[in-house]
């Protein structure tokens, strides 16, 4: 999502009110995230334009919301 946004990882982590530490970590495999945490990061990506959409026996799917939505 981050790429599709062309954000950087101190862009998420603005966005998303959390430490760019927390992103590093976070893609680097280090440590999970906290639900909490999860749930500020999609809201970021949400607000953002990025779509997260289930899809049936593949899991959760990303695109770009159009942009008249």
């Amino acid at each position: 999502a981050r790429g599709l946004l062309d954000w950087t990882q101190v862009d998420l982590a603005d966005h998303a009110a959390v430490s760019r530490s927390t992103i590093r970590d976070y893609e680097g495999k280090h440590h999970e995230l906290h639900r909490a945490t999860e749930a500020q990061l999609r809201l970021a990506f949400e607000n953002g334009g990025v779509a997260f959409i289930e899809v049936e026996g593949k899991g959760t799917c990303i695109c770009l919301r159009p942009a008249s939505e």
